[in-house]
């Protein structure tokens, strides 16, 4: 079978390997059928990643078709859409025991730390699995990972029904916790620099959007918020102003949470967080049950993901997707693989 390996940053090979020949009595095999090409995933081709060493084979969002059981295998059949958590864990520390296996102590993510799924075929244990619906395609399956994400992080604040929420960065992940976010009630502003971006965003359904190269962020916020500001932030750019941006302007006793991978460390005012009792809230991937309310909503169409995807690529051109991505800039947001 086709295999992609990074040996390096800036370098994507093609081998043929063994398609695997006998699984467990847990496990499943599936045929590989879209991969998303992720923000971090970005940074590891930029050798920025700070928790990924080479060679790896990347991929970690993704869906597929069963095509073969274990004989213990009762959550899925044959000829299933499926995806899967990339979570490799211990289930032995104290966080994994505590049910926070998204942070435990050993973690590994196939794709970074343990091969990922750029390949046709995948053996996966039955456990980290999630069945898609019949009538969900490929491509959107591939997009259950990082909904996941927004799933997921939306809980780190609680309840935000009725909250003002801010969300800056208006990339896949972004765009999906704002929509996220007004699916548990909140009343959402996403700011980027870059237009194609917030054009994207108001076409998912995001009615708030600024952007701060052209509109002070003061303004805009007095603009949707009013006098009431806003009480929660959601940081999914990436970039140290950002952060900024939201803590010095979330109101007293608010909480940000830092969603982003940063390839460079930012810095943060902690006189700010103390005067203004402000929570700095850390969030990591997610837990199974955030992978159902992900399939849950983009299956009912609360979520709107058909203008997230910006093109398609053969796996054969794997590594043109993400030199595309890196023309493109911010004239891009979801970039599929196609195998």
């Amino acid at each position: 079978m086709r295999q992609a390996i990074m040996p390096k940053p800036g370098a994507i090979e093609f081998k043929e390997v063994e398609k695997p020949s006998s699984i467990g009595a847990n496990e499943v095999l599936i045929a590989v059928k879209k991969i998303g090409v992720c923000g971090s995933d970005i940074h590891v081709f930029h050798g920025k990643h700070p928790f990924t060493p080479y060679p790896v084979v990347q991929g970690h969002e993704y869906s597929g078709e069963v095509v073969k059981i274990g004989k213990a295998v009762t959550k899925v059949k044959l000829g299933d859409k499926a995806t899967a958590r990339p979570q490799l864990v211990c289930g032995k520390c104290g966080p994994c025991l505590r049910g926070d296996y998204n942070i435990c102590d050993v973690l590994k993510v196939q794709g970074f730390q343990s091969p990922g799924v750029a390949q046709d075929y995948f053996v996966l244990p039955e456990d980290r699995m999630i069945k898609l619906p019949d009538a969900m395609s490929f491509e959107i399956g591939a997009l259950v990972e990082p909904t996941a994400v927004a799933a997921h992080c939306t809980l780190k604040a609680g309840d935000l029904n009725g909250k003002n929420v801010v969300v800056t960065g208006a990339g896949p992940i972004g765009n999906l916790v704002a929509q996220f976010a007004q699916i548990r009630g909140a009343n959402v502003l996403i700011t980027d620099l870059s237009e194609f971006r917030l054009k994207k965003a108001k076409d998912c359904g995001i009615e708030y959007t600024c952007n701060p190269k052209e509109e002070q962020l003061e303004d805009c916020l007095e603009k949707v918020f009013g006098d009431a500001g806003f009480d929660v932030g959601f940081e999914c750019a990436g970039v140290e102003i950002a952060l900024d941006n939201l803590i010095q302007n979330v109101n007293k006793g608010g909480d940000v949470v830092a969603v982003a991978v940063y390839g460079d460390r930012p810095r943060v005012d902690v006189s700010i967080l103390g005067d203004r009792e402000l929570k700095l809230i850390g969030t990591l991937m997610y837990t199974h049950e955030d992978y159902e309310a992900a399939v849950k909503y983009l299956d009912n169409g609360a979520l709107i993901t058909e203008p997230l995807i910006t093109k398609r690529f053969p796996f054969e051109d794997y590594l043109n997707a993400y030199k595309y991505i890196d023309d493109q800039g911010d004239q891009t947001l979801k970039v599929i693989i196609d195998l």
